[in-house]
């Protein structure tokens, strides 16, 4: 991986606590969802968001 710089490392801290900010978004809203397709969709939203992160993270190391 080349070298970073400041400004590059700061946009994916960035990047990372707004996945991991929507991921408990979504999940916190499923779990108050009434429809088992609003349920759904809100599992597969946090799930995509829980996979950004985890891709990200790979990145960096």
């Amino acid at each position: 991986m080349a070298d970073l710089t400041t400004k590059e490392l700061s946009a994916l801290t960035d990047q990372l606590n707004y996945e991991r900010m929507m991921a408990g978004k979504y999940a916190a809203a499923q779990i108050g969802c009434q429809t088992q397709d609003l349920c759904a969709t809100y599992d597969r939203c946090a799930q995509q968001h829980r996979d950004n992160y985890q891709s990200l993270l790979d990145f960096l190391k």
